[in-house]
């Protein structure tokens, strides 16, 4: 088990997906704490999530951390699951209305950030932290 959540090949170029990923979780992240009436607990009241103080750092936590070790490649693919579901949730909780509201091109326009971290995520499940990560070290890898 614990090679297969280490394994990766030795792809050079996926270290620009973990890029991607790993600083816009980690900047999105930080920003909860930073501001949180407008991208932390403020915004979880105005989309009508629950316990909105508990979730905002609860969600901003992971984000850092989730961040972090993407940009390390360290774990890479354990800590794409906990993205992947932030991303499912952000889809469900703010998406759904533009679409109802102001309908599929705005819907699309609005969610491209959304869409990168989704299929960004993904990949590193799928892949692993590629050729420049600590999980390729760790696995035996060179």
């Amino acid at each position: 088990m614990y090679k297969r959540i280490l394994s990766t090949d030795h792809a050079k170029t996926t270290i620009l997906i973990r890029l991607m990923v790993g600083v816009v979780f980690l900047s999105e992240g930080l920003q909860k704490f930073l501001f949180p009436d407008s991208r932390g607990a403020g915004r979880f009241v105005k989309i009508g999530l629950p316990a909105p103080e508990f979730l905002g750092s609860f969600v901003g936590t992971f984000e850092i951390l989730c961040g972090i070790l993407v940009l390390l490649g360290l774990f890479t693919r354990l800590s794409s699951i906990p993205l992947l579901i932030i991303m499912l949730v952000a889809f469900a909780t703010t998406k759904s209305e533009v679409f109802l509201n102001d309908g599929f091109w705005e819907l699309l326009h609005g969610s491209r950030t959304d869409w990168a971290m989704l299929l960004g995520s993904i990949f590193l499940l799928i892949k692993g932290g590629g050729a420049f990560s600590i999980d390729l070290k760790m696995s035996g890898g060179k």
